[in-house]
């Protein structure tokens, strides 16, 4: 089966390319891509789009770059992300993004196991942070800005996109036919991108995928998900990752119009303004996103508070029995409804009152959060995926278990290990290997093409998988019992103070939780009941009374677990963990060995050594 917006591409070319110059051909949106500037939305035709991508194929060329030459790029979300993504694989070169919060040694790393060429850089800021490991990798031999201002005067390698383009404009007029010629030299089963994994232990590893391995995906993404041609979108992940790249294209080829938002404090803003009806996003969005309403709800006080409260608990009940197929009486029926218009309407309101539904991935996402948005008429469906298999699987609006994964797209393959119970897939979409790391790729793809995630979990009935925890990330306590952090700190992140959480214990006689207050939430309850909210965040963490509030709530909201995941004691830190200070990726995973070595003693001190 194939998607109506999708119809044909089966017979394209399978490369990225193709897939996409075809959408923006078919489709001929008047607002294919957009972007924000001097304050207003500004629009890319799909035409546009396409004479752009040509222009920078053939002014990439002219520089250099040809079939399996490695581009970097590091920038934020902006149309020339995707368009120099597009002209760099029309013409044979390899892709290799880099975080806008990689650490200055990664980059470095990145560029020269990568054996980049051109490294395209968006604009002064992010230039000041590369320069000096920029001018360390003696490969690199252009440098390409999308913002002309950021262009360093004295570096002859440095050029504009906007030049660049007026280059490849000048060969198209000499030669019509070049860029054609370029897109049928294109080999499905090349390389079309290196994605540097973040490295939560060791060195990143660069995972290869093909055009066949995106384009696979596409296929089969389209085929599962009710994605329409009139749909919206609001690109905020970074494009760097593999989630929000491949659901650029996803999104693209079946025309919808994408919006690109460049950092998260605009988020809110731009949701109103776009309006968008579908979108991705990961647990943390909505875990701020959640607290934020509760704050406010509960501070309005009097019937708007009790009716806030009311509610919440209505939804909850409510979503609870769709979730588990219970009978919905009609009262309750009743109940829901009118606390749709009264409260949820307002919710809806705040993501632009259009959504259809999220997709999103990344990592747990508790049930009573997941209930509340439901009950609030703001779908999200848990999806699945890793850079080495693109996405796998999700759930779907008319097939949707809360607490799940999903099951799996169209021509991908799930498994589950008899030996310990790890998540295997198989398909197009999973990688050939590690590149440079052929003992790495042997662990990781056995020899009947299963790709081996590292991911513990279970399969139900209805053919719906559930992620457990990683399986580095298990813990065994002294007593030998094992312990899967991420399900209890998706527990713990429940609580409105609690801003981060990471589970501790390992080898130690308890569980425990190194917490991260919300300090605005914090200070303001510790208030309400009568103590002093004026002491720096080092002495709050010092303070017994504060450390049991915190520690009160994570006694709540982990009790129906497990007796020995259960968090009995707290150790709060006045600041939060960060990629600058070593302790989290740039996709803000908690580097666990790290927390474990640099708390140490505060580790014991609440788990018993």
């Amino acid at each position: 089966m194939t998607a109506a917006t999708l119809k044909g591409f089966e017979s394209l070319p399978q490369t990225l390319p193709h897939f996409c110059l075809e959408a923006f051909r078919r489709h001929d949106k008047p607002d294919a891509l957009n972007y924000k500037d001097n304050g207003s939305w500004q629009h890319i035709p799909g035409r546009e789009a396409i004479d752009r991508v040509r222009d920078l194929a053939l002014g990439f060329s002219e520089i250099g770059i040809g079939a399996e030459d490695k581009v970097a790029i590091i920038s934020e979300n902006r149309p020339e992300w995707s368009l120099s993504d597009l002209a760099v694989l029309s013409v044979g070169g390899v892709i290799v993004p880099v975080y806008t919060t990689q650490a200055i040694e990664q980059v470095r790393y990145i560029l020269e196991d990568s054996d980049a060429k051109v490294f395209i850089i968006s604009g002064k800021k992010l230039w000041e942070h590369v320069e000096k490991a920029v001018q360390s990798v003696e490969q690199i031999e252009r440098l390409v800005f999308f913002d002309e201002d950021a262009v360093p005067e004295h570096d002859r390698r440095a050029i504009s996109l906007a030049a660049l383009e007026a280059k490849g404009r000048e060969q198209h007029e000499i030669d019509e036919n070049r860029f054609e010629r370029k897109l049928a030299e294109l080999d499905p089963d090349k390389l079309a991108t290196i994605i540097y994994t973040s490295g939560t232990t060791g060195e990143p590893k660069g995972v290869m995928l093909s055009h066949r391995n995106f384009t696979s995906n596409i296929l089969s993404i389209s085929n599962g998900l009710p994605i329409l041609e009139t749909d919206r979108s609001l690109s905020v992940l970074p494009l760097s990752h593999i989630f929000e790249r491949t659901v650029f294209y996803v999104l693209g080829c079946n025309g919808v119009a994408v919006h690109y938002c460049s950092a998260f404090d605009k988020l809110a803003t731009y949701l109103h303004e776009v309006r968008p009806t579908i979108m991705t996003a990961v647990p943390r969005l909505f875990e701020q996103v959640y607290h934020k309403i509760v704050k406010k709800g509960r501070a309005a006080g009097g019937i708007k508070t009790k009716l806030f409260n009311w509610s919440l608990k209505v939804g909850q009940d409510y979503w609870d029995a769709v979730d588990n197929h219970r009978f919905i009486s009609p009262a309750l029926r009743a109940k829901h409804a009118l606390a749709s218009r009264l409260v949820f309407s307002k919710w809806r309101d705040g993501v632009g009152g259009e959504l259809r539904f999220f997709v999103s991935g990344g990592a747990p996402l508790s049930k009573k959060l997941s209930y509340a948005f439901w009950a609030a008429g703001i779908p999200i469906l848990q999806g699945y995926g890793m850079t080495e298999a693109c996405v796998v699987c999700a759930n779907r609006p008319d097939d949707n278990k809360v607490g799940s994964i999903g099951t799996p797209f169209e021509g991908i393959e799930m498994a589950i290990a008899e030996k310990d119970g790890e998540i295997l897939i198989r398909g197009e979409s999973v990688m050939s290997g590690y590149f440079n790391k052929p003992d790495e790729t042997t662990k990781a793809l056995d020899t009947e093409g299963w790709y081996h995630t590292g991911d513990v979990g279970y399969k139900d009935d209805d053919g719906h998988f559930y992620i457990t925890d990683r399986i580095k990330d298990l813990f065994k306590l002294s007593n030998g019992k094992y312990v899967a952090p991420q399900q209890v700190e998706s527990l713990l992140k429940q609580s409105p103070l609690v801003s981060q959480a990471v589970v501790v214990g390992a080898n130690r006689k308890q569980v425990g939780a190194l917490i991260v207050p919300d300090w605005e939430s914090l200070r303001q309850a510790i208030k309400d009941e009568g103590i002093d909210a004026d002491g720096s965040k080092q002495e709050l963490c010092e303070n017994k009374h504060v450390v049991k509030r915190v520690q009160n709530d994570a006694i709540r909201f982990t009790r129906e677990s497990n007796d020995f995941e259960r968090v009995k004691r707290v150790y709060l830190l006045p600041y939060e963990f960060s990629i600058d200070k070593g302790e989290m990726t740039p996709t803000l995973k908690i580097k666990r060995s790290v927390i474990d070595e640099k708390y140490s003693e505060a580790i014991d001190e609440i788990c018993g050594s």
